[in-house]
């Protein structure tokens, strides 16, 4: 009896074990804007130097200075707290389509995140055209934030996503910390330029970069949780970092086997223990019972 509860242990662990297989990762999009009018005329030599370049684990200058959606002169480490992450994105607001749809993207994305932007992380976008007033960095916010709204359960303000404006100069040093290459379109006096999203650390560090106008609220909130060096989240969250590692190649998560087979052995060992046990107290007990009536 005991050596077929053994052998019936032995196939249940080679199960769990091959249940663990890998996530498929996909390509980053190229996203790129290049149709800001029908008539104009990108040529390839154009889009020869836009793109995102990532800078992993550079240091941002926060002392770059700036002016809010409400015009007060602000300082981009304002928002770098202990503990708190930043998503960090170059658009511009009066963009004719790719920002809308990288910011709407963004908005929906963090709709669906437990984490409130002001509490356990911060959302700064910044514009990379000097032209643009805090007017025009207000009238997107409230656009925004309540696109965000659309999808929370629990209303936010707005206070922890933060719309800025800036000086050619501050714009310019910011965009090359984080290899963001853009060019303007001497024509139309419209923007050139790519899409994505950063993740930053507490310190100004750069940890991740997620490409496209659409994000995966799961990445994004692995990536807060890692960038914010275990200050928030919870522990499956931490099991599920273990088994998951950022891709920077991808922009993505993507399954580490190893780790699956090491998580699912060690929950393979703690239940066919208990269920190991649990079938052997059983067979006592019957034992028992047989020798009362004999």
């Amino acid at each position: 009896m005991k050596l077929r509860w053994l052998k019936l242990a032995a196939w249940l662990a080679a199960m769990l074990a091959l249940a663990g297989s890998p996530a498929i990762a996909q390509p980053p999009s190229a996203f790129v804007d290049k149709s800001a009018e029908p008539s104009s005329q990108i040529s390839p030599a154009d889009l020869s130097n836009v793109g995102i370049e990532q800078r992993l684990d550079q240091h941002l200058p926060l002392d770059l200075q700036f002016k809010d959606e409400t015009g007060k002169t602000v300082k981009l480490g304002d928002y770098f707290h202990a503990g708190r992450p930043v998503i960090l994105n170059l658009v511009y607001y009066t963009c004719p389509m790719l920002c809308g749809e990288e910011l709407a993207g963004e908005a929906s994305a963090l709709g669906v995140l437990r984490f409130t932007p002001g509490n356990e992380y911060e959302v700064v976008s910044v514009s990379f055209n000097p032209d643009e007033t805090p007017k025009d960095a207000a009238e997107k916010k409230q656009v925004y934030i309540a696109r965000m709204n659309e999808h929370r359960e629990h209303k936010t303000d707005g206070s922890g996503w933060h719309f800025l404006t800036g000086e050619p100069a501050n714009i310019k040093q910011l965009a090359d910390a984080v290899g963001f290459r853009y060019r303007r379109d001497p024509g139309t006096r419209q923007f050139i330029h790519a899409a994505a999203i950063m993740i930053v650390t507490p310190t100004g560090k750069i940890a991740q970069y997620y490409y496209g106008v659409e994000f995966s609220p799961k990445d994004i909130r692995l990536g807060l949780i890692e960038a914010s060096q275990d200050k928030i989240g919870t522990i499956v969250d931490q099991v599920v970092l273990y088994c998951y590692h950022y891709d920077p190649k991808t922009g993505r998560y993507g399954a580490v086997v190893t780790n699956i087979m090491r998580v699912a052995g060690a929950a393979t060992i703690f239940i066919l223990g208990g269920f190991l046990i649990a079938m052997y107290r059983r067979e006592s007990h019957s034992g028992e019972k047989g020798t009362g009536r004999a």
